[in-house]
């Protein structure tokens, strides 16, 4: 994923002044406390948040349950995809587990700001495509590796912020139970 975001980083510094002075103007920096729900189910996801700092997760209820899909850390574009795109109510949930900054950045501000610079038309699509790629390899992962695989490859991307999130996001997360969880990590 780092090589993906230094092509961002790239794109970004090879704006000129105006493309550059259009994005600072539609981005907001934010603070957000832990717990601050960033969106529910049933809103649509008008604002993406570039968090800068802190931790936050997507989830979704399934019979009263949360069901964890994404954790967000720094450097990680939080949205629900489907509702951001398309604009159209959220199934999904965002909320902070620590606090959090973040650039926000309205939906309806940068579609305007598209149709007049160009270069962030490209930087849309390569945020888009970066989402796929991280998409797919999701989805991969979880056919191809077991539970235990899945815990060790997410501490080994994330540990030192793990110790900051439940075990039963966690657990969620993976799609195991919190006594699996406990057995893992047993194991380690």
């Amino acid at each position: 994923m780092l090589q993906h975001l230094s092509k961002i980083e790239q794109l970004i510094c090879s704006f000129d002044k105006p493309t550059k002075k259009v994005l600072e103007e539609i981005t907001v920096i934010q603070s957000f406390k832990k717990g601050d729900v960033l969106l529910t189910e049933g809103e649509v996801c008008r604002r993406s948040f570039h968090l800068t700092r802190g931790i936050a997760r997507k989830y979704y209820l399934s019979e009263g349950k949360e069901v964890t899909t994404e954790f967000y850390f720094e450097d990680d574009l939080a949205v629900a995809f489907s509702s951001y795109t398309f604009q159209e109510p959220s199934r999904e949930y965002i909320d902070c587990l620590s606090d959090v900054s973040a650039s926000v950045i309205d939906y309806q501000a940068f579609q305007q700001a598209k149709q007049r610079f160009p270069k962030l038309m490209e930087m849309d699509l390569l945020l888009t495509e970066v989402y796929a790629g991280w998409l797919e390899e999701s989805l991969f992962d979880r056919h191809t590796l077991s539970a235990a695989q899945r815990y060790n490859k997410l501490l080994a991307q994330t540990p030192h912020l793990l110790q900051h999130i439940k075990l039963t996001h966690i657990a969620s997360y993976l799609g195991i139970s919190l006594e699996t969880l406990s057995r893992i990590r047993a194991k380690r």
